[in-house]
């Protein structure tokens, strides 16, 4: 079995073939380069090699063109001409052929529907999802754990908003143990939660949420590959760049260690990760950075794509090893800086200036360089990149059905799930706190009849009614029903203790 994924034809004439070895590939990688100057078919290249090579894969699909993975490519395509002149010169026998599929959608309508609990996905993610203040993000921490410490579950944005209303109504006494638990930081919070609701977002938390293990399977010897529905994603940034970061956060926390594998036990493909890193706090870059540093232990290889390599900070940027450099346009005095730092980060090769190539290089080719079995980066190629296999373009609507009825995954997520969790469970701790009011409200109201009437004596009348009204004062309906009985069991534990990752994603230790 071949150690290496073939990228394409490099050198003079495009005759030596430019590849990337398999055990080097978990040591991240960079597609970049202008719109239109071949970064997509570069990404599904890459994406059958890996998977021929049994590879699993994941990849979002920005511009809907990568569902071609799943269908073979044809003669009758008008460029197979140039195609098979293409694997001619950079000698590839050209063999047009399908792969292992498997669609996904946050919303359900072109792949499998994909989930994430709030608990999963944490409070440092939702803060940056949301756009909140460094305070905000505080009020966010303690509602996060007092869950944790109740053991009440926090599913999906119905019990976040349950949650955050208990805090609002309980934030004096909160306040006392966690520091100040404003209330209008709680009002913001579900304003930002409301807004998240209307773009979509309610549909990514929930359950079932996501198994990993159903985004690593081999069929027939291949690696199966995952794509994301994100045209329509798109239309919200911020929730498409921090649902790929939960996921990557995800796979650190439960992948084990595998130290430097013969190959990746999965390769995840950033698309437009420009998204990421945008407004992007300093703590959440330093966390990025974090994980893919720790990660390639894991057996994942994480691969950037971008326009630009400077959209990737610097200390990320330093971890990805393999490097796929398409055309860059020098307009501006910024553009031709940004082309010159570009060009200083590879390793020069004498037989032309790496700068002036990045500029040259037409559609279908870049200036590539690739680790060598030392892990040190080779010399920057001018590459030819190879022609696709499967369908270049999207299939059709009846076509990607087709696909998603015959998948494993059919029918596993389709239905949503809604089992008691912090909503239900603060909803009942209130209706059970209202019921004992009326209860000790009614006895006083008892004993009150009996004084008047001179039934009885009872001396204890005045604690009563005194317990009744203290009752009252506390606050009435939800908020001084549910404060008098939660605060008793915030004095105790749950018997259980959660630890969260990197990210903010939970695992439970017992």
């Amino acid at each position: 079995m071949a150690d290496h994924i073939f990228i394409g034809g490099g050198a003079q004439d495009y005759g030596v073939a430019q590849t990337m070895l398999l055990d080097k590939a978990n040591r991240h990688g960079l597609i970049a380069g202008a719109t239109g100057t071949g970064k997509t078919v570069t990404l599904q290249i890459m994406a059958e090699e890996f998977s021929a090579a049994g590879v699993p894969v994941f990849l979002s699909d920005v511009k809907g063109d990568l569902s071609g993975l799943a269908a073979a490519g044809s003669a009758d395509f008008k460029l197979h001409e140039a195609f098979t002149k293409r694997a001619k010169t950079i000698g590839l026998d050209l063999q047009y052929d399908s792969f292992p599929v498997t669609f996904w959608d946050l919303f359900g309508e072109k792949g499998h529907p994909i989930r994430a609990t709030v608990a999963e996905m944490g409070p440092l993610l939702l803060a940056r999802l949301m756009g909140l203040t460094d305070v905000q993000e505080g009020v966010l921490n303690v509602a996060f754990r007092v869950a944790d410490e109740e053991g009440l579950p926090l599913l999906d944005l119905k019990d976040l908003q349950a949650m955050l209303v208990w805090v609002g109504q309980n934030a004096k006494e909160l306040s006392l143990r966690y520091g100040n638990v404003a209330s209008s930081s709680v009002g913001a919070i579900q304003r930002e939660l409301l807004v998240l609701e209307n773009q979509g977002g309610s549909a990514l938390f929930g359950e079932p949420a996501l198994d990993l293990s159903d985004m690593m399977g081999i069929r027939g010897g291949r690696g199966e590959i995952n794509i994301l529905a994100a045209d329509q994603l798109m239309g919200s940034p911020r929730l498409y760049a921090t649902f790929l970061l939960w996921l990557l956060s995800e796979l650190f926390e439960e992948l084990p260690e595998v130290g430097n594998p013969d190959k990746p036990k999965l390769v995840f493909f950033f698309d437009e990760a420009h998204l990421l890193f945008d407004d992007a706090p300093k703590v959440l870059v330093d966390k990025v950075e974090q994980v893919a540093r720790l990660i390639r232990s894991k057996g994942v290889g994480v691969y950037f794509v971008t326009q630009n390599p400077g959209d990737i900070p610097d200390d990320v940027l330093g971890q990805l090893g393999n490097r796929v450099q398409h055309a860059l346009r020098a307009f501006t005095a910024k553009d031709r800086k940004e082309l010159k730092t570009a060009a200083e980060t590879y390793r020069d090769n004498p037989a032309f200036d790496t700068a002036e190539a990045i500029q040259e290089v037409g559609t279908g080719e870049a200036v590539t360089s690739f680790l060598d079995r030392k892990g040190i980066p080779q010399v920057v190629e001018r590459t030819l990149i190879r022609p696709p296999s499967s369908q270049l373009g999207p299939i059709d609507y009846a076509a990607r059905k087709a696909v998603m009825n015959a998948s494993a995954m059919a029918g596993k997520y389709d239905t949503p799930l809604d089992r008691e969790s912090a909503h239900e469970m603060l909803a009942k701790k209130a209706e059970a706190a209202a019921k004992e009011a009326k209860a000790a409200e009614a006895e006083a109201d008892e004993k009150e009849r009996e004084f008047r009437n001179a039934r009885r004596y009872d001396g204890g009348l005045n604690q009563s009614r005194s317990r009744s009204t203290s009752r009252k004062s506390s606050g009435g309906g939800f908020g001084g029903a549910l404060a008098s009985v939660v605060a008793k069991e915030l004095k105790g534990t749950t018997g259980r203790r959660i630890v969260r990752g990197i990210l903010g994603s939970l695992f439970k230790a017992r």
